[in-house]
């Protein structure tokens, strides 16, 4: 069965679960979405995979577009597993959903906790916390691996009722807003004009201007910009310079800069 996983990520962390359940699997061709939404090219694996990172509670608007285009091919099995930091709440019902309407039957949906990324509400966990949480994840990610070869039906994860209700309705109001959120990012003067801000931003959305980074109002807040900045140039709000940085640490800048500048 020719198993094709398509991933989002940012930081690191949804390619790093694609790779780890791809391995094991045993055979999966891994790609980017930010590549396939640039090249559209045929879509003919039996089995077809979607990781990604959980947004404000929800799925993310660059996977919502993809599953829009995805829409056409009919794979015998589908399945997704949403990477988050511990609250996954309703987002694979959403995923689920959404899959619906386009005529696509999700089959499988997981969540897979990983080291928050969201620095507004704090730096990089310890790394002893980070290890402890990917032996978890590779562990967990070994079994759905197992249901995947057995084209299994599951219900999808979801968390407990108020955290779906709550998150549910916060997500929903804060959707729209997201494409402006990047109204708080901010480059201070360590910023060397390297452009490596530019080129990991999987929505394409900052160019340089005067010598600086400017954000463009697409932003998908996923932060991959200031995670990845060599000189911790990059800030958001008033307090994320005292905050320690985190990227996948088995993901290096060349796989996000060549997933999304193929």
């Amino acid at each position: 069965m020719k198993t094709t996983i398509y991933y989002y990520t940012g930081t690191g962390n949804s390619l790093w679960v694609a790779r780890t359940l791809g391995k094991a699997i045993g055979e999966a061709e891994i790609v980017s979405i930010s590549d396939w939404m640039k090249e559209k090219k045929p879509i003919s694996s039996e089995c077809i995979g979607i990781i990604f990172p959980v947004h404000m509670w929800g799925v993310p608007s660059a996977v919502i577009k993809f599953i829009s285009e995805f829409k056409a091919f009919s794979p015998q099995y589908l399945f997704a597993v949403a990477v988050n930091a511990g609250q996954v709440a309703n987002t694979l019902v959403q995923l689920k959903n959404i899959c619906k309407k386009g005529g696509l039957t999700l089959a499988a949906g997981y969540e897979i906790i990983m080291p928050s990324n969201y620095i507004p509400w704090g730096g990089a966990e310890l790394e002893e916390e980070q290890k402890l949480k990917f032996e978890a994840a590779g562990r967990k990610l070994s079994t759905i691996a197992h249901t995947i070869n057995n084209m299994e039906s599951r219900q999808v994860e979801k968390g407990p009722l108020w955290q779906r209700i709550l998150f549910t309705a916060i997500y929903k109001l804060s959707f729209p807003r997201v494409p402006k959120m990047d109204s708080d990012f901010w480059a201070d003067e360590k910023c060397n004009q390297c452009e490596i801000c530019c080129k990991v931003c999987p929505a394409e959305n900052i160019t340089m201007a005067e010598g600086k980074p400017a954000w463009h109002h697409h932003c998908e807040q996923c932060f991959a910009c200031l995670q990845w900045c060599p000189k911790v140039a990059i800030q958001y709000g008033k307090k994320t310079s005292a905050y320690a940085r985190y990227h996948q640490p088995e993901i290096q800048l060349k796989d996000i800069i060549k997933a999304e500048h193929k």
